[in-house]
């Protein structure tokens, strides 16, 4: 099968997948291993043992062209691959980059080792991800369980082509698990969680949600792209497949646009790979090469942008301008423990909303920089969106209002400038209205 040829041969050679998948399963508190950082063929010194998440962000999956030494990941921009011969057919893994690319590969891999995953496809954006999932595990007459607040491009593929092909969804709250398995029907083949969701940041409890898939034999994919591996894992926590718009934190510098698919298992790898390369979405290989690069700082990223959303939204919770502040970390979030439990480190990410007094138009119109108006999130830029009439505009008000995202709400992604100089701006602003 190709899955096994895909990176013989190649400078860019990466170790196993399961070395590095098992050095983070320690690193998170789960499994152990005892070749975490063994000699993957860089050189005779080999690596140290039990390399932390941080290390593997930077390093996993990647070793040095063993003919130049050079030690970034080559861009293979070639459309086609020349076989030796027909015996040796696909021998090196390639043989047109609809299907496969050596750097496009690179980042799948590194992906799926860093998510905890057997493996991945890298595709062009995260609802290209979305839409191979259901594609692969649904079809006309199977139903869906899904959480009722998802990023607004998910609700809408679901609503406005998913079910014109008599595809079946329940849209619950997936805040209480019991929700969950009341809605599963005869025809249930899957359970789309999203934790947290974008952008209400409700919480699923992975672990009791993926309790009651496998009890019915269900698969269950989680979006956590608001999370990032570097907060919460999935498939730690029993999900079979894991959702990334790799433009958000993976990328982070608002430089390309991407999304992933992991898989837990060699069997589910195999199902959403030949939806990919029926579908022939494969991400660029200057695009993957990019993001080799720039994940390497995600952890670094992540860890200023949770301390300063932290700083933001205890200051947001004392302004008089605002009437809600909602960020997992802060106390009165209604899931502070399960936020606790699921996200490590003390880490809850960069995402956080609150409902301002006042005409939020207004707010977006007269906010200074640092801060900017503009539809994206996870980047090093701090980034303010009116969800109602930007992000989510295109669900139903309806559906909008029932779950919370009212038109006053303000979402905003932290970024990396000072968080004092935040504040100074979102304080000027607000007082202002």
């Amino acid at each position: 099968m190709l899955s096994q040829n895909f990176v013989r041969g190649l400078c860019s050679r990466s170790r196993p997948l399961g070395a590095s998948s098992s050095t983070l399963l320690r690193h998170f508190g789960a499994g152990s291993s005892s070749d975490d950082c063994s000699d993957d063929g860089s050189g005779a010194k080999g690596w140290i043992p039990d390399c932390s998440l941080d290390t593997h962000v930077v390093h996993g999956g990647v070793t040095p062209c063993e003919k130049t030494g050079a030690i970034l990941t080559p861009v293979y921009m070639s459309t086609t691959f020349v076989q030796e011969s027909v015996e040796k057919y696909l021998e090196k893994g390639y043989s047109y980059s609809r299907t496969n690319n050596p750097t496009v590969k690179q980042l799948e891999e590194k992906v799926a080792a860093i998510e905890n995953g057997y493996d991945s496809v890298c595709v062009g954006t995260g609802m290209a991800a979305t839409a191979t999932c259901i594609n692969t595990f649904m079809k006309a007459g199977d139903h869906c369980v899904i959480t009722n607040c998802s990023y607004g491009g998910t609700n809408r593929i679901c609503r406005e082509q998913f079910m014109k092909l008599g595809m079946e969804f329940s849209f619950v709250d997936f805040a209480d698990p019991a929700n969950v398995e009341a809605a599963i029907r005869p025809n249930t083949t899957l359970i789309f969680s999203e934790s947290p969701t974008n952008p209400m940041l409700t919480l699923a409890d992975l672990d009791a949600i993926s309790a009651i898939s496998k009890k019915h034999g269900l698969v269950h994919v989680c979006d956590s792209t608001f999370a990032t591996p570097y907060v919460c894992r999935p498939m730690d926590h029993g999900v079979d497949l894991t959702i990334q718009s790799l433009t958000k934190y993976y990328d982070g510098l608002n430089i390309g646009t991407g999304g992933a698919l992991i898989a837990s298992t060699p069997e589910l790898y195999e199902k959403i790979k030949l939806t990919q390369n029926m579908h022939g979405n494969i991400m660029s290989p200057m695009t993957a090469f990019l993001i080799l690069q720039t994940m390497k700082t995600m952890g670094l990223r992540v860890r200023r942008q949770s301390e300063s959303a932290m700083k933001i939204a205890t200051f947001l919770e004392g302004h008089p301008q605002v009437s809600k502040v909602v960020y997992p970390g802060l106390d009165s979030h209604p899931q502070k423990e399960l936020a606790d439990r699921q996200h490590r480190d003390n880490l809850h990410g960069g995402m956080l909303w609150f409902d301002v007094k006042g005409d939020p138009i207004t707010l977006m119109d007269t906010i200074k920089r640092p801060w900017t108006l503009c539809e994206n999130l996870g980047a090093t830029e701090s980034i303010i969106t009116a969800c109602a009439v930007m992000t989510h505009a295109n669900m139903v008000r309806e559906d909008r209002l029932a779950v919370g995202i009212t038109d006053g709400f303000i979402r905003i992604s932290v970024g990396v400038e000072d968080a004092d100089d935040l504040i100074r701006g979102l304080d000027e602003a607000l007082s202002g209205l």
